[in-house]
Parts: structure tokens; C-alpha cells; sequence
């Protein structure tokens, strides 16, 4: 896994808070499920009622609270980060993937979930894959 600007961190380098997500309302409802029953702070944008919104509200939206966003959309978010970083503006981590099955994204997660700190997360963008 790749983050923009930053070497991967060795495995279980971060053992303190854990990222807390925002799924995008491309990725499957299920997988917010089935992250908290393995003990994450996840929520969907679907059960937050913000499907339709604009990337752009999304990622602000995921930023006031504090949480990583995950979406299939690489190329809308990789501009809203970088649009982000000239701002100076902050958010908690973009993770970013092309649309693979979800037992597939499940499995990226969980490594990314172990290795990464709620900080080391923070304004950077992070290709799952």
C-alpha cells in the first residue's frame, strides 16, 4: 500500500488510535458492517444519509469528523487532496482504490487498519492495493 509523500510503515508500527472511517457511498454497505464487528469505527454514507452528496461534501464532511475516507473514485479525490494540501487545509487520510471485490478490499483494510495510526493517516492520500 502507497501513501503520497510518505515510505509504508513497518508492520504494527502505530499501535495507538486507530483511523477512524468514512466509507463512500461507492463501496459496499456491508463492508462498515462487518469492519465494526471486528472492533472499527466505521461509518457509511448511506446510514449517515449523505448519498448523492458531492466528493467535495463528502470529504469535508468526513474531515469535520475526523474521520478517513475511502472510495473507489481515485481520480475526483486525488484532485480534492491535492487541492486540500495547497489550501493548507486538513483532513484525516483519503484512501483511495480501484473497485475490486469487496472480500479483496476487506483484506487491504485490515492491513492498512493494523499499520497506521489515526495520525499517520492525516492529510496524506493512500492508494489501497
Amino acid at each position: 500500500m502507497a501513501v503520497a509523500g510518505q515510505e509504508a510503515p513497518a508492520r504494527g508500527v502505530f499501535p495507538d488510535v486507530k483511523p477512524r472511517l468514512f466509507l463512500d457511498e461507492d463501496l459496499h454497505f456491508g463492508l462498515a458492517q462487518a469492519l465494526r464487528k471486528r472492533g472499527h469505527d466505521v461509518v457509511h454514507a448511506q446510514e449517515m444519509e449523505r448519498k448523492g452528496r458531492s466528493d467535495r461534501e463528502q470529504l469535508a464532511y468526513a474531515a469535520e469528523q475526523g474521520r478517513c475516507l475511502l472510495s473507489f473514485n481515485v481520480k475526483d479525490f486525488v484532485i480534492l487532496h491535492n487541492e486540500y494540501a495547497v489550501s493548507r487545509r486538513n483532513h484525516w487520510g483519503i484512501i483511495v482504490s480501484k473497485q475490486v471485490p469487496v472480500g479483496e478490499v476487506m483484506r487491504k483494510l485490515l492491513r492498512f487498519l493494523t499499520d497506521h495510526s489515526r495520525d499517520s493517516a492525516k492529510n496524506r492520500l493512500i492508494f489501497l492495493g
